[in-house]
């Protein structure tokens, strides 16, 4: 790119910070840990020694500060992968881009970006309260196929698998599937459930949950279920990965996605109190960042 990228595509506020996350390059650390619940943010950031940065624009809230010595930003982003490509684009910008000249930097920065969340259980041996790290997340939004670099890192056998075995409807967004960084998983996800993670463009009826209104595919959850690509299982569904893991592997970035599994869809629990479970994610995380 050889020219500066206009003021209506990077949106920078009166004080020159991106747009929606509100921040400037100097206050973002390399580690990112990725909240969906705003309330998150201030959870973790209770396990700081000391806070530097404290931001919030709308749903988005972010604090850096340090933990045992490194220093480490929490940010919330809202539920959804139309959310997640605010975020991870500007998370992008910040790291990569001059905001001045508006120009690319010569130096690429690399970002670890961990997202700690919530979801539902897809496999009946995984217990509400364990943890699942993701291994693949196979998109059901279609928001990667936006970009041209989709093919790069779209895992075409899984996805191909994942469309034949489901019997795909053609009238939903076509699915694609993306690996997180193995670096992430082995410093961070020891003795979790590991596979693949199902990100569903809604909660309710993308997700087969139906209230009043009738489901158009009623057997997709028991398909997902059953889905096998050499040995990998779907393990839960959840919000939010696909659009993380597709995005920051276009741009360069380690990408992990961690969940407690406070629900099964398979047994029908619910696990009504998880936010100690939560905590706990999130304090051996912390931990494992600073190495301790």
């Amino acid at each position: 790119m050889n020219q500066p990228i206009p003021a209506s595509q990077l949106i920078l506020n009166s004080e020159g910070a991106i747009y929606h996350l509100n921040l400037h390059p100097d206050q973002l650390a390399d580690d990112v840990i990725l909240v969906g619940d705003p309330s998150r943010v201030d959870m973790i950031a209770a396990f700081f020694e000391k806070i530097e940065v404290k931001s919030q624009n709308r749903e988005i809230i972010t604090r850096t500060g340090y933990f045992n010595g490194k220093r480490i930003t929490a940010l919330s982003t809202g539920m959804g992968t139309d959310n997640l490509d605010i975020v991870i684009n500007e998370l992008d910008a910040l790291a990569n881009i001059d905001m001045e000249t508006r120009m690319p930097k010569a130096e690429h920065r690399t970002l670890n970006l961990i997202r700690i969340g919530t979801c539902g259980a897809l496999q009946p041996d995984i217990k509400v309260g364990e943890n699942v790290a993701t291994r693949y997340a196979i998109g059901l939004d279609g928001l990667l196929y936006f970009y041209d670099k989709h093919k790069e890192v779209n895992e075409i056998a899984m996805r191909d698998a994942f469309i034949e075995q489901m019997g795909y409807p053609t009238d939903l967004p076509k699915p694609y599937v993306v690996e997180g960084s193995k670096e992430l998983y082995d410093r961070l996800a020891e003795g979790y459930y590991q596979g693949v993670t199902a990100t569903a463009p809604g909660f309710y009826g993308p997700q087969g949950r139906t209230l009043r209104m009738q489901l158009a595919y009623p057997e997709n959850n028991r398909k997902i279920e059953s889905f096998n690509f050499q040995g990998w299982r779907v393990c839960n569904f959840e919000m939010e990965s696909s659009a993380l893991y597709g995005l920051g592997k276009m741009m360069g970035h380690n990408c992990l996605t961690i969940c407690v599994a406070i629900a099964n869809r398979v047994t029908e629990e619910f696990l009504t109190d998880y936010h100690p479970y939560v905590q706990k994610l999130v304090l051996n995380t912390l931990e494992r960042l600073a190495g301790k």
